[in-house]
C-alpha cells in the first residue's frame, strides 16, 4: 500500500529567507533599539550568517567603539563605518546590525539601498532610555543630561530612518513576537513589488 506524502508547507522564516534571495536585511535604528538581538534571532530564523557591524569595526581596527570616537573623532569613525559596512554588503546574503549614525550617512545609506532592504526597528525614549541606562559604553551619550542627549538623537535622525524600506515598532514585548513581525514585513514589502527586483 502506497503512503501518500503531503508536502511540509514552508515555515514563515523559510518563505521570508526566500523572499530576500540574495539581498541583506540590514537593521538601522538609534542605540537600543534591539538590532543586535533582534537581528541575531532573525537571522537564525532566515538560516543567514548574522554580523554587527560594530563588533566588526571594532574587530578590524582592534580598538572599541569608544576608543576609536576618542582618538579619531566621529568623522573619522563614519569612514571606517562606511567601509566596513560596503564590505559586508558584498558579501552577502546576510543579516546586519548597524550603529545609530550608520543610516544618517548618506554614502552608506546609499550603499545599504543598493545592497540589501533595509528594516528601521523603532523605540520610544522610555523603551531606549530604559535599556541604554544600564551601561556606559555609548560614546555620543557621555553627556550632562544623557536622557535629553538621547532625546536629541531621536528628534535629528528618526526623519531620516523613516526612509528605511519597512518600519517595526521595537517595544516591551516578547522578542519572538518581534521577529515575527520582522519576517512577515520582508513578505509584505517583497510581495508588493518593490524598487528593488526579485532575484
Amino acid at each position: 500500500m502506497n503512503e501518500t506524502t503531503y508536502p511540509v508547507a514552508p515555515t514563515l522564516g523559510e518563505r521570508a529567507r526566500a523572499a530576500l534571495g540574495r539581498r541583506n536585511l540590514v537593521f538601522v535604528g538609534l542605540m537600543g533599539a534591539g538590532k543586535s538581538a533582534i537581528g541575531r534571532m532573525t537571522a537564525t530564523q532566515l538560516g543567514l550568517p548574522f554580523i554587527d557591524t560594530d563588533n566588526e569595526i571594532e574587530r578590524v581596527s582592534r580598538m572599541t567603539i569608544s576608543e576609536l570616537f576618542a582618538a579619531y573623532g566621529e568623522e573619522e569613525f563614519r569612514a571606517l563605518e562606511t567601509r566596513v559596512i560596503k564590505r559586508l554588503l558584498r558579501t552577502g546574503p546576510r543579516v546586519i546590525s548597524t550603529g545609530g549614525g550608520a543610516f544618517i550617512n548618506e554614502k552608506t545609506r546609499k550603499q545599504i539601498e543598493r545592497g540589501g532592504i533595509s528594516l528601521w526597528l523603532k523605540a520610544d525614549l522610555d523603551v531606549l532610555w530604559e535599556r541604554v541606562n544600564k551601561r556606559d559604553h555609548r560614546p555620543l551619550l557621555k553627556t550632562e543630561n544623557p536622557k535629553q542627549t538621547l532625546e536629541n538623537l531621536m528628534n535629528q535622525r528618526y526623519p531620516t530612518y523613516a526612509l528605511a524600506d519597512m518600519t517595526i515598532q521595537s517595544r516591551d514585548e516578547r522578542k519572538e513576537t518581534i521577529v515575527r513581525e520582522v519576517l512577515e514585513a520582508i513578505l509584505d514589502y517583497t510581495g508588493k513589488g518593490s524598487r528593488h527586483e526579485q532575484d
